[in-house]
C-alpha cells in the first residue's frame, strides 16, 4: 500500500479530504461586485481510500467543489462523483481498482470501470457534466452537486468522451473526440445546441496516443497526433505502455466542423506535446492554434533527459491551408499551465488569454495568473503571494459586458503556510491589483484539476426543471 509520505500526490495539499461538508455562509475579505452571482464549481482526485499500489495524480476519485455567490452571500460544499467505480469501493470499504501506473490486469474486477469523473466539467444544453477521457461523462445537480448518474446522449454515446469538450458560443454545438487503445483509435462527435449526439465518426491515425485536448475553430476542428504512444508490445520489453517518442514528429489534423476522415488534412511538426490548448481561430488562409506546448513529457517515464523538456510554455502554430506550410514560435518563456480564454470568444480571434504562471517547485502548483495581451505582446501578473498557490483561474463575463476582459478571474488559492484555502476573484482588467474577494473556505480544498462557472440564471433554471419533474413523478 501507497505511503503517504513518499507519494507527494498524496500529501500536503494533494492529500485527499475525505469529509463532504456544507457551509452556508463563508467569511468574505474584500466585497463581490453585485453582478457576480452563480456558481463556481471544480473538479480534482481524491482518493476514497487509501489506494492499490502506486497512485498516479490521475488515479483519484473525482471531487467537486463548489461556491455559490448569490444575494450578496457565498456558501461552499464539496461532493464526491459517485461514479460505478466510487460506488463500488464505497460498498468494498476500500480500494479495489489499481491506478494508471500499474501494469493492466485482466481480472482485476473488469466489470467495473476506471472511470473517475475527474477532470473537468462543461455546461451545455441546461446540463453539468463532469468528464474523463477514458469514458462517458456524469451529470451533476445543481446546487447540491448531487451525482445523477452516466450521460451517455440518449445512448447514443459510443466512444469514449474527452475531458474538453468545445461548446460553439455562437451555434451552441459541443464538439468531442474519444481516444482508444484500439482502432479506431480515434472517434469524433458533434452534440447539438439542443442536446443531440448527432454524430459520431472515426479518424484515422497509425498509432494510439494520448490525446488530452484539441482545438475549434469558426468552421474548422484541429485534432493533435502528438508522439506520446500506447504501444502494448513495450510492456514485453519491460517498458511502459505509453511512453513519448521523441523520434516522430507531431502531427495536426484540420477537417471542417462537419467534415470526416475523409476531409481532414495533416500538418507535422517537430515532436512536442500539448495538454492544453488555449484557443484556435482563422486568419485568411491560415489556422492558429495557441496552446501550452512542451518538447517532451514525462508523464509516464519519457525517452528525453532534459529536465526543461517537459516545462509548458505559451506557443503558437500557423496551418496554411492553401500552400500547406506550418510556422510555429514561441510566445513566451515563462512556464505555465492551464490557458483560458473569455470563452464567449472560443474559436474566435482573442485579443486576452489566462495562464497559470507555474512556480518552481517540484511537483505541479502555480503562483500567479499571466494575462497576456496579444494585440501589443505585453503580460500581466497577478502573483498569490508568498507560500499560496491556485488552481486553474476561469475567466467570468460582467454580464452584458461590451469588452472582451470586463469580467473576473476566479480560482482556488491555498495557503501552504496557515494551511487555509479560499476562492480569489479578481478583476481582470486590473490583474496586478490585490483581489476584489477573498471567500475563506472552512476546510481545505485540494490542488485539482479543471474549473468552470455557471451563472444563477442557469442554476435556477436547472433546479426548477428538476422541480417540475419531480411534481410529475
Amino acid at each position: 500500500m501507497e505511503n503517504a509520505s513518499v507519494n507527494p500526490y498524496l500529501d500536503g495539499n494533494f492529500a485527499p479530504v475525505r469529509e463532504e461538508i456544507t457551509a452556508d455562509t463563508l467569511e468574505v475579505i474584500g466585497e463581490f461586485p453585485p453582478e457576480l452571482s452563480g456558481m463556481f464549481v471544480r473538479n480534482g482526485p481524491n482518493v476514497q481510500w487509501s489506494p492499490i499500489g502506486q497512485y498516479h495524480l490521475f488515479d483519484g476519485d473525482g471531487m467537486l467543489h463548489g461556491v455559490r455567490i448569490n444575494n450578496g452571500k457565498a456558501s461552499y460544499l464539496n461532493r464526491y462523483v459517485q461514479t460505478q467505480k466510487w460506488q463500488a469501493e464505497h460498498e468494498a470499504g476500500k480500494a479495489i481498482l489499481t491506478g494508471f501506473l500499474e501494469p493492466p490486469q485482466q481480472n482485476n474486477h473488469p466489470g467495473i470501470s476506471r472511470n473517475t469523473a475527474n477532470t473537468a466539467l462543461v455546461w451545455h444544453d441546461g446540463q453539468l457534466l463532469a468528464t474523463w477521457e477514458g469514458g462517458a461523462p456524469y451529470a451533476i445537480g445543481l446546487p447540491e452537486l448531487k451525482t445523477i448518474g452516466k450521460y451517455t446522449f440518449d445512448g447514443k454515446l459510443v466512444s469514449a468522451f474527452t475531458a474538453h469538450p468545445k461548446v460553439d458560443p455562437i451555434t451552441g454545438e459541443m464538439v468531442f473526440f474519444g481516444y482508444s487503445f484500439a482502432p479506431p483509435y480515434l472517434q469524433y462527435g458533434i452534440v447539438s445546441a439542443s442536446g443531440e449526439l448527432l454524430k459520431t465518426v472515426p479518424i484515422e491515425i497509425p498509432v494510439a496516443v494520448m490525446m488530452h485536448d484539441f482545438a475549434i475553430t469558426e468552421n474548422y476542428t484541429i485534432f493533435m497526433d502528438l508522439p506520446l504512444t500506447f504501444r502494448p508490445e513495450r510492456m514485453q520489453q519491460g517498458k511502459p505502455m505509453l511512453m513519448f517518442e521523441s523520434d516522430r514528429p507531431s502531427r495536426f489534423g484540420i477537417l471542417p466542423r462537419h467534415g470526416d476522415n475523409s476531409n481532414i488534412r495533416w500538418f507535422e511538426s517537430p515532436s512536442c506535446y500539448v495538454f492544453h490548448t488555449l484557443n484556435a481561430y482563422e486568419q485568411g488562409d491560415e489556422m492558429v492554434l495557441i496552446a501550452c506546448r512542451m518538447s517532451s513529457t514525462s508523464l509516464l517515464g519519457s525517452n528525453n533527459a532534459d529536465p526543461d523538456a517537459g516545462i509548458p510554455r505559451l506557443h503558437e502554430w500557423r496551418f496554411n491551408l492553401t500552400t500547406g506550410a506550418v510556422s510555429e514560435s514561441s510566445l513566451d518563456d515563462t512556464a505555465g499551465e492551464f490557458p483560458r480564454v473569455n470563452e464567449n470568444f472560443l474559436g474566435r480571434q482573442t485579443r486576452y488569454g489566462y495562464v497559470n504562471k507555474s512556480a518552481a517547485t517540484s511537483v505541479p502548483l502555480f503562483e500567479g495568473i499571466m494575462k497576456y495581451d496579444f494585440s501589443n505582446n505585453k503580460t500581466q501578473i497577478h502573483a498569490f503571494g508568498a507560500g499560496r498557490y491556485g488552481g486553474e483561474s476561469i475567466f467570468v463575463p460582467r454580464p452584458y459586458a461590451t469588452e472582451e476582459d470586463d469580467g473576473w478571474l476566479m480560482t482556488f488559492v491555498h495557503d501552504e503556510t496557515a494551511n487555509t484555502s479560499e476562492l480569489v476573484v479578481v478583476n481582470a482588467q486590473d490583474i496586478t491589483d490585490e483581489p476584489v474577494a477573498r471567500m475563506l473556505i472552512p476546510q481545505r480544498v485540494p490542488y485539482g484539476f479543471h474549473a468552470t462557472w455557471v451563472n444563477e440564471k442557469q442554476v435556477q433554471g436547472f433546479y426548477s426543471r428538476q422541480q417540475a419533474i419531480g411534481n410529475r413523478e
